[in-house]
């Protein structure tokens, strides 16, 4: 799992555990004493803070167990996978793009980031340099042939090169 990722839902995860542990009951306890529950919104809109808190914990863990699960040796060095940068020819719009497919938290489409699990990034895993990939959108069928793909262990072996000085710079 990328560092970044892992701090990012290290960080939110311990935020929601400190409002969890300290902040909601304090607030619950406060709103508690200002009398009668039935009618008391403050008590009512901590209790409901509280049951998503928990929620959005429970996913998060959820997410970072997933995540860890990642094996670099289950993904494919020839083939579309988690990692890697593709450049296809989008037939329907007449030209080159480049995606690099990432995680749902990673994904920004105007930036070239795709999730894994989006239309587009379901359509290109698996795929290889010449395959054509029929990506069903909302607006339409789109044709992607894949032209390039550098996948995380071809990045992996230049930053080795670039470390070890092999690198065709020098």
């Amino acid at each position: 799992m990328p560092d970044h990722i892992r701090k990012q839902l290290l960080k939110e995860i311990a935020a929601l555990e400190h409002e969890l542990a300290h902040e909601l009951p304090a607030e619950i306890k406060k709103a508690a004493s200002l009398g009668d529950l039935s009618e008391n919104a403050e008590y009512h809109m901590a209790k409901q803070r509280q049951e998503f808190v928990n929620a959005r914990l429970g996913q998060l863990k959820r997410r970072m167990a997933e995540l860890s699960l990642v094996n670099l040796a289950n993904i494919p060095r020839d083939k579309v996978g988690f990692g890697s940068t593709v450049v296809v020819f989008d037939s329907t719009k007449d030209e080159e793009l480049v995606y690099r497919l990432v995680t749902s938290e990673e994904s920004d489409v105007a930036k070239g980031l795709i999730s894994t699990t989006s239309p587009i990034g379901r359509g290109l895993v698996g795929k290889q340099v010449g395959d054509t990939a029929t990506i069903v959108t909302p607006n339409g069928k789109r044709e992607l042939e894949i032209l390039k793909l550098t996948t995380v262990h071809d990045e992996a072996d230049e930053d080795e090169e670039e470390e070890a000085g092999t690198g065709t710079d020098k």
